[in-house]
């Protein structure tokens, strides 16, 4: 079993109801087993300015998924949510999941790099993450309540 980290996103359609949708969705994963859910926040767009707020959570899970069936799980919600992936990076998207980090596990490949390597520089993944897992050490970047204390979190709130 691993302990696995999931960065959820959206900003279109009704972003708050795709957001804790795609978490329900991940506590009924075969195998995998919810451990904590963070608060969910509304967030500006990182990279492309000119789109929605992004409503964003992170989810920790227990699973017996490999990281790469954890990451065609994840494709498979974001499509069954109306996710098109157009190669577009960092526009609007009816749903994002990304997973950030497995214990024990470092990947690079062409389909997955674990821990995600932007991690360190992106609030909208950091105050979540923090909720669930602040003293969390991330291989080669370092550990969640130190990063999180390093980046910009301005427009950034947390939901009701």
């Amino acid at each position: 079993m691993h302990r696995a980290y999931v960065a959820l996103g959206s900003n279109l359609g009704d972003p708050k109801r795709q957001v804790l949708d795609a978490l329900d969705g991940l506590a009924a994963l075969p195998g995998s087993r919810m451990l904590a859910r963070s608060r969910l926040y509304l967030t500006p767009p990182w990279g492309v300015r000119e789109q929605p707020q992004f409503v964003n959570a992170v989810a920790a899970l227990e699973t017996s998924l490999s990281p790469h069936a954890l990451l065609d799980a994840l494709l498979a919600m974001e499509r069954a949510a109306g996710r098109l992936r157009d190669g577009e990076r960092w526009g609007p998207r009816t749903l994002d999941l990304d997973v950030l980090h497995m214990d024990g596990v470092r990947i690079d490949d062409e389909r997955l790099t674990l821990p995600h390597p932007r991690i360190a520089q992106r609030a909208f993944v950091l105050l979540p993450l923090h909720d669930v897992a602040p003293m969390l050490e991330l291989p080669g970047q370092g550990r969640v309540d130190t990063l999180l204390a390093q980046v910009d979190r301005a427009g950034c709130e947390v939901l009701p």
